[in-house]
């Protein structure tokens, strides 16, 4: 008889999203007439910018004629996006990446759930905590995480590095040693971010530990600071310890569309063995690739009309950011983040559970969040607001929450 991967089983309860989904569904079943804002989950609102739609209209046009028709796209992505990725993202930040080490993608958290496979069951995992949970989840499918304690709310073969108000949201390099490094900056769910020094730290951490650094960098563009890096490969030495993964969702409304990137450099090897290559295998093993028109859009991100109006979009989501932020502050709330990422981290109020606290939000304000907790047991007491709504729903969750 058929054997199931009992790795699944030790999951505790669902996806925190759906989980979420469920409750929210629940509530608006149960409540009709409720007009509900939705500041949980970081989905774009804004539509796609006009350069892009018109590449993807061209895109489409090309699909109808055989000599411009398009079926398979290449393993690592078409050359035209992976060129204006290197380009823009990396050589005009002085940022030493190739052409054949950038492997386009349908979107981070697909590489994020995905990269672990090419890494021996028996690494051990450090993360940030609170944390997106992809990173632990997937690893505990893959049975790398060992057994879940229901009171602490921790696997015993992951390590935990605190990210609290204490410390600034900042990890602290843990007292065990790690194999993989799984750091998110700016960071979901605080909006806290690292100096470029304090990231040279980190990689010169797992260059002398022998560590790999999973650098997801899905939030770089609302980066406002000059002394925060947008890439790891800023740092020296990041091209012998880090991965980098990238999204084109919350820089260019592509959550829909899907669309991302992970980098590989050659220089990260395990031995004699080339991670690139064990990534290209795999990648063209289990991905047929994004679709031709929505690499034709990637690539349209990159114009000089697709920045301007990508700019202008990240301005106003990042204006959504500071009225939260702002508003909170004024109703008596201790808040973090809302300046590099476009995530408000808050205190729950009156000693409140994070789960109590989205409860009384949703049933009272009609505002939906999601509940620290989610993220791991350092993100207790505290909740998540997104800035990506628009800004009149914005301003109408500040004025409910206000009132309560």
């Amino acid at each position: 008889m058929f054997q199931i991967n009992e790795n699944y089983q030790k999951l505790p309860g669902n996806y925190l999203f759906s989980t979420i989904a469920k409750k929210v569904n629940a509530f608006q079943e149960a409540n009709p007439d409720k007009e509900l804002i939705r500041l949980g989950i970081g989905d774009v609102t804004q539509p796609i910018a006009p350069a892009i739609i018109e590449a993807m209209h061209s895109a489409v046009d090309e699909m109808a004629h055989a000599e411009t028709f398009h079926g398979y796209a290449p393993d690592l992505g078409y050359e035209f996006l992976r060129k204006a990725i290197v380009e823009n993202d990396y050589k005009a930040r002085g940022c030493q990446v190739e052409i054949d080490e950038v492997f386009v993608s349908d979107g981070a958290k697909s590489d994020s759930g995905n990269i672990q496979e090419i890494f021996s069951e028996n690494n051990r995992i450090a993360v940030c905590d609170p944390v997106y949970p992809v990173y632990v989840d997937s690893n505990v499918m893959a049975g790398r995480t060992g057994t879940y304690d229901k009171n602490t709310e921790t696997w015993s073969n992951v390590i935990y590095m605190p990210c609290t108000a204490e410390n600034n949201f900042v990890p602290e390099f843990p007292k065990e040693t790690p194999d993989i490094i799984y750091l998110c900056l700016p960071n979901n769910p605080t909006g806290t971010t690292l100096t470029k020094a304090q990231l040279q730290e980190w990689v010169d951490y797992a260059n002398k530990n022998g560590a790999v650094i999973i650098y997801d960098a899905a939030y770089e563009a609302y980066i406002s600071e000059d002394d925060v890096a947008h890439s790891i490969y800023e740092c020296e030495g990041a091209r012998t310890c880090a991965i980098e993964l990238h999204s084109f969702s919350k820089n260019a409304g592509f959550t829909g569309v899907r669309l991302g990137y992970t980098v590989v450099p050659k220089d990260l090897k395990c031995g004699d063995v080339s991670l690139n290559s064990m990534w290209a295998r795999r990648h063209g093993t289990k991905f047929n690739g994004a679709p031709y028109i929505v690499q034709r859009a990637g690539e349209a991100v990159y114009s000089e009309a697709g920045k301007a109006q990508l700019k202008e979009q990240v301005a106003y989501y990042m204006k959504n950011a500071k009225t939260i932020k702002e508003g909170l502050k004024d109703a008596g709330y201790t808040v973090f983040g809302g300046v590099n990422a476009p995530y408000i981290w808050l205190k729950t109020p009156n000693q409140m559970t994070s789960w109590e606290f989205f409860d009384y939000l949703l049933e009272k304000a009609n505002v939906v969040g999601t509940p620290g907790a989610g993220f791991g047991p350092s993100g207790e007491g505290y909740f998540r607001l997104t800035a990506f709504g628009e800004y009149e729903n914005t301003v109408k969750a500040l004025e409910r929450i206000k009132s309560l």
